[in-house]
C-alpha cells in the first residue's frame, strides 16, 4: 500500500522504517532532508515540498502527519486540504486534544476528505516490537487503512483496533496516557522508599530485576526502570524535573466534566507540577522512564 509521512522525528520516522520493511510504498517529507535522505536509503521516496509528495500519490491518497499537537498539527491540516481531493485521507497519528480532532473531521468532512486519528503508543521501541494503535474515524476509511495499522501493530490480529468515530483514537489514548502517569507514579514512590531506606544498603537494579519475573507487578515499565537502573544506579545524572504533554491533564478535565473520580491520575499529575520545584528522587525516575520508553529529552543533574 501507498502512505505519505509527514514528520520523521523518533516515532514517526520510526513508523515509516517498519512499513517500509513490510513492503508497503512510503513517500516521506521532513523540514529536516538529512531524516528524508536516512530513509530514502531504507528504500523510501522522497519528497521535496507537501505539493511534491502529494504528486507522488496515487488517488485515493492516505497522507499521515506526525507531528507536534497544537498549531502545528492545525496548521498542517489546513494546508494539505488545500492540496488534496475528495475521498483521499488524512491521518493524525499526535496527541491531539480529541475535541480538536472532531472539529478538524467534521471541516474535512465538508470537503469530501476524510480524517482518522490514530493514538499511537509504543515510543523509541515501536520499530522493533511494534505500536499500540488507537483507531478513530468513519469504517470505510479505516478499513481502506487496515494494511498500515496491521504493519505498524505487534501482529496484525493484536495490538490496534477502530474504536469509534473521529476523535475517539485521540480519546482513548489520552485514557491511556493519564493510565500511564498513574503506573509511573506508583513504580517512582515505591523505589523512592526503598532508596530512602540507606540502612538495608539496597541495589535497586537487583530489587527491579527480582520483580520482573514472578512478580505481580511485573510490566514494561518496571523493565524500563531496571533498564535505568543499571544505566545509573542513583539516577545521579538526571535532574528531578519531569514534564507533561498534555494528555494527563486533559484525562484529570475529562474526569471533573463527567464527574468521575480520577485521584491516582490527578494526584501523579501533581506530582510531575511538583517535580518543578523540589528535589527528589522519584521524580529522577520518573524522567528516567519516560527517556526509557518514550526517547524524551530529560533534564540532566548539575
Amino acid at each position: 500500500m501507498q502512505i505519505g509521512m509527514v514528520g520523521l522525528g523518533k516515532m514517526g520516522g520510526n513508523m515509516s522504517q517498519r512499513l517500509l520493511e513490510a513492503g508497503h510504498q512510503v513517500v516521506v517529507f521532513d523540514r529536516n532532508p538529512e531524516k528524508v535522505q536516512r530513509l530514502e536509503a531504507l528504500g523510501a521516496s522522497g519528497a521535496a515540498s507537501f505539493q511534491d509528495l502529494v504528486a507522488r500519490l496515487d488517488p485515493p491518497r492516505a497522507i499521515w502527519l506526525m507531528v507536534p499537537a497544537g498549531e502545528a498539527t492545525e496548521a498542517l491540516v489546513r494546508e494539505f486540504a488545500e492540496l488534496i481531493q475528495a475521498g483521499d485521507v488524512l491521518i493524525d497519528g499526535g496527541n491531539s486534544n480529541y475535541k480538536d480532532t472532531q472539529s478538524r473531521a467534521a471541516w474535512l468532512r465538508e470537503r469530501g476528505v476524510h480524517f482518522v486519528d490514530v493514538g499511537t503508543s509504543g515510543g523509541v521501541w515501536g520499530l522493533k516490537e511494534g505500536y499500540s494503535l488507537m483507531v478513530g474515524g468513519e469504517a470505510d476509511a479505516v478499513e481502506r487503512l487496515s494494511p498500515l495499522f496491521e504493519a505498524l501493530a505487534p501482529a496484525p490480529d493484536r495490538g490496534w483496533g477502530h474504536v469509534g468515530p473521529s476523535g475517539a483514537g485521540h480519546f482513548v489514548k489520552m485514557i491511556h496516557n493519564g493510565i500511564e502517569y498513574g503506573m509511573m507514579q506508583a513504580f517512582a514512590e515505591g523505589f523512592e522508599i526503598l532508596h530512602a531506606k540507606r540502612e538495608f544498603e539496597l541495589d535497586l537494579y537487583q530489587v527491579a530485576e527480582i520483580w520482573r519475573f514472578g512478580s505481580v507487578i511485573r510490566s514494561w515499565l518496571l523493565d524500563l526502570a531496571a533498564r535505568a537502573f543499571a544505566e545509573d544506579p542513583e539516577l545521579a545524572s538526571i535532574a528531578p524535573f519531569v514534564p507533561d504533554s498534555g494528555e494527563g491533564r486533559w484525562t484529570v478535565a475529562e474526569a471533573i466534566d463527567l464527574d468521575i473520580p480520577a485521584p491516582v491520575i490527578t494526584l501523579s499529575l501533581q506530582a510531575r507540577l511538583a517535580s518543578r520545584r523540589q528535589e527528589n528522587f522519584a521524580a529522577k525516575l520518573l524522567a528516567a522512564l519516560r527517556n526509557q520508553f518514550g526517547g524524551h529529552a530529560v533534564r540532566r543533574a548539575d
